[in-house]
């Protein structure tokens, strides 16, 4: 058997790689507190599930129209006018199996060998690989803690060159939690309206779960001159708690969505068509559900982040957004566990936890960030608390 280079080009995610390695360990009988993985601990909106089985019960189990149904296409419409006030005709919007697809698909329909998408450091694990098994070539730009772990028009500017294709913005962002202001938006587009050929996607399938006054911006709110050169994406998977009922979408212009739903017309022909009645449901129903979970999150994110800034040698910033911090162990790396091993890198400092501990985080470098660790706050405040302590134990250890 021989595979075709693009296999070879990419790894599998870390994250589901993370999370396949706890349950392994669970089922080996071990106690392990996972703090790896990404979507929420809550159940689905009773009056979403409920959207469902009605569905099902008017015999709505055929194929849907590739894109979606009309249905869902003018909740996602309606959705984006009352959050950013942009009117996208439903002929503008595709429907897939979640936003990971959506972007892939994207990807597919405009990278050739040679084209370079520009990728900001902390970033979302999937997106490099994205990029390679498409014949693209990731050009990861290092955005450090000290610029709030954001893309500056500085760092923008010196990244592009006559091959970009694509500057991917993911805000809130995973793993940071970082979002851009309106002013900082108005910035790289002004960069990114001096280079008609580069494309921005912008990945936004956290932007309820959000902790600061307003909403955060999105780039072509603020630059309307860019919106036929923007692809927006989002989904239903973190905000209603629908991971695995696989609803992404993205708006944008026509030639690009046309090429989406061409390839998903050949790849699975349309989404389920019992999600996209649960997802049409989600949109147009009552909305307190995501109230009452970002409460929690935020609750959750001020006690993890105070405890994990008492613990000697780690150090965070606050995320605004999502369910994930992003926490600093360069001061602990060099130093050594009570069995004589070097913590040469964030990988053996992840290990060390979850070895000495039981305590299951994805390491930094997962995202193009060496020197820290990604944690979910996405479980119980009792599971985060003896998380803590638990690694602040961990870290007493090393010498």
């Amino acid at each position: 058997m021989t595979l075709a280079q693009r296999v070879d080009r990419i790894k599998p995610s870390p994250s589901t790689a993370a999370a396949q390695r706890v349950r392994e360990l669970k089922a080996q009988g071990h106690e392990i507190l996972d703090l790896t993985v990404g979507e929420p601990d809550f159940d689905t909106p009773d009056h979403v599930k409920a959207a469902a089985i009605e569905a099902i019960g008017r015999g709505e189990t055929k194929y849907t129209p590739v894109n979606g149904t009309p249905q869902l296409r003018a909740a996602i419409s309606d959705k984006l006018y009352a959050r950013h006030g942009l009117r996208y005709p439903v002929d503008r919007i595709t429907v897939g199996g979640g936003a990971k697809q959506i972007i892939y698909l994207a990807l597919t329909a405009t990278l050739d060998a040679g084209d370079e998408v520009i990728i900001p450091a902390p970033y979302w694990v999937s997106y490099p690989d994205m990029v390679l098994a498409n014949d693209g070539t990731p050009v990861v730009v290092p955005c450090p803690e000290a610029d709030g772990f954001k893309l500056t028009p500085q760092r923008l500017e010196a990244a592009i060159t006559d091959s970009t294709r694509w500057v991917i913005l993911n805000a809130p962002n995973n793993p940071t939690g970082a979002a851009y202001t309106t002013g900082e938006l108005r910035a790289l587009a002004e960069v990114l309206l001096a280079h008609p050929h580069v494309l921005v996607l912008t990945d936004e399938i956290y932007d309820e779960i959000w902790y600061e006054p307003g909403l955060p911006p999105t780039i072509v709110g603020v630059e309307p001159r860019l919106a036929e050169r923007v692809f927006l994406t989002n989904g239903v998977s973190k905000t209603y708690a629908m991971t695995g009922w696989r609803i992404g979408y993205g708006a944008g212009p026509a030639e690009l969505v046309g090429a989406v739903n061409k390839l998903q017309s050949q790849i699975s022909s349309c989404p389920s068509s019992i999600s996209q009645a649960a997802a049409t449901a989600a949109l147009t129903g009552d909305q307190r559900f995501i109230r009452d979970c970002v409460a929690v999150y935020q609750a959750r994110r001020d006690e993890t982040v105070k405890l994990l800034t008492d613990i000697p040698g780690l150090t965070c910033t606050a995320p605004s957004g999502g369910f994930y911090v992003l926490v600093g162990c360069g001061g602990l790396l060099g130093r050594r566990t009570p069995a004589g091993e070097e913590i040469r890198d964030d990988e053996g400092f992840a290990r060390h936890l979850l070895e000495s501990q039981g305590v299951a985080v994805i390491h930094g470098a997962a995202y193009g960030s060496l020197g820290y660790f990604r944690i979910s706050f996405a479980t119980s405040s009792a599971v985060l608390t003896e998380s803590c302590r638990r690694i602040a134990r961990a870290c007493a250890d090393l010498s």
